[in-house]
């Protein structure tokens, strides 16, 4: 089980919003690349960054944020917000992202996601992000008509690396992770499922250790993170004694 610590970056800040709403943003540090460093040192082992204003504009628009993380960290980076064309996923990769996240483009261009499965092979994530149920786009400003599950089984056979699985519902409010619905998410494809939204404290740390959870690669924490309600050592000692476990059986 891998730990994603977040970085939202909204005007060149780390922030965190609530359902998110962009005038609902908290800003937690003005300097993402040090952000960046104090979640490795803390020892996490990858990073997942959202560019927020880019997913509204439909391009990148934090660029200098990013590549401030990308000279501040040895860990590989996630990134997702505004990547919506081939060019845009090359850029990325050329400039050290290790995986890039598509979302809004997977909807309206399914084909474009699975193009860039094949020429980038391993490093195409899907981003669904989810409000009751039904697939959000366009930085969760509008609702499609498609499930999270008829979404991702578009893209079964397609090579994607990942699929990053946002209840929209709970992001931001520290109500918990919607662990069943994700779940159902992870049991209907084949392809890996990265929990995301609402991871409130330990206790969703222990939920996501447990058995049923072992399809999962892993879950993304944010504002719990930055607020002190979950603690950086407390939850990587707990998944590092878990995978000592899990190797030695």
């Amino acid at each position: 089980m891998i730990l994603f610590p977040a970085i939202d970056l909204k005007d060149g800040q780390c922030v965190r919003l609530k359902l998110g709403d962009m005038d609902q943003a908290t800003v937690f540090n003005d300097d993402p690349g040090a952000q960046a460093k104090a979640f490795e040192d803390q020892g996490f082992e990858w990073l997942h960054v959202v560019d927020l204003n880019g997913a509204f504009a439909g391009e990148s628009v934090n660029g200098a944020a990013v590549d401030a993380i990308l000279g501040s960290t040895k860990n590989p980076v996630q990134l997702g917000g505004g990547i919506r064309t081939l060019d845009h996923i090359e850029a990325w990769l050329e400039k050290g992202i290790s995986r890039v996240i598509l979302g809004t483009v997977a909807v309206r261009d399914p084909n474009l996601v699975k193009e860039a499965c094949k020429k980038f092979p391993g490093k195409v994530a899907v981003g669904i992000d989810a409000k009751g149920g039904y697939v959000a786009v366009e930085g969760w400003a509008e609702t499609s008509e498609l499930t999270a599950v008829d979404l991702a089984k578009q893209f079964e056979d397609a090579g994607v690396s990942a699929i990053i699985y946002t209840d929209i519902d709970r992001d931001g409010i520290l109500k918990g992770l919607n662990i069943p619905s994700t779940l159902e998410l992870a049991k209907a494809v084949s392809i890996p499922v990265i929990a995301s939204g609402g991871l409130a404290s330990i206790d969703d740390i222990h939920r996501l250790l447990e058995p049923d959870c072992a399809i999962l690669e892993g879950a993304i924490s944010g504002r719990a993170l930055y607020d002190g309600r979950l603690d950086p050592k407390e939850a990587m000692d707990l998944i590092r004694a878990s995978r000592s476990v899990n190797e030695a059986s």
